[in-house]
């Protein structure tokens, strides 16, 4: 990957890096485990590594925005997570923030 193609990346990376949150939020709404919701996320087009998605995981669930629980029902035990009420909630702020954003960056980028 050349310079402009590596600058590129890391531009693409910062502009995905916040709404990985507000995807798993709006995702758990059905309670999922972390694969399912990194297939998930990825099918829908916001592509995340594992490797950022489970400390997220584990993060919103510390900070009260996901609540969790094991499946033991089969073979292998998995975790599931749900966004709870206060993650709810952000997600609400997140979401309007969002729309906000996107409607003054299409001012800013449509032609006239």
């Amino acid at each position: 990957m050349g310079t402009d193609e590596t600058a590129v990346a890391g531009h693409l990376q910062e502009l995905r890096r916040g709404t990985v949150v507000l995807a798993s939020l709006a995702a758990l709404r059905t309670p999922g485990y972390g694969y399912a919701l990194l297939e998930s996320l990825n099918t829908a087009g916001i592509h995340v590594d594992a490797n950022t998605l489970y400390p997220l995981l584990r993060r919103l669930e510390k900070q009260g925005l996901l609540t969790s629980e094991w499946n033991t029902d089969e073979p292998r035990p998995r975790k599931f997570y749900r966004t709870s009420a206060d993650g709810e909630k952000l997600a609400a702020t997140l979401t309007a923030e969002w729309h906000r954003l996107d409607a003054s960056l299409r001012d800013l980028t449509e032609e006239s």
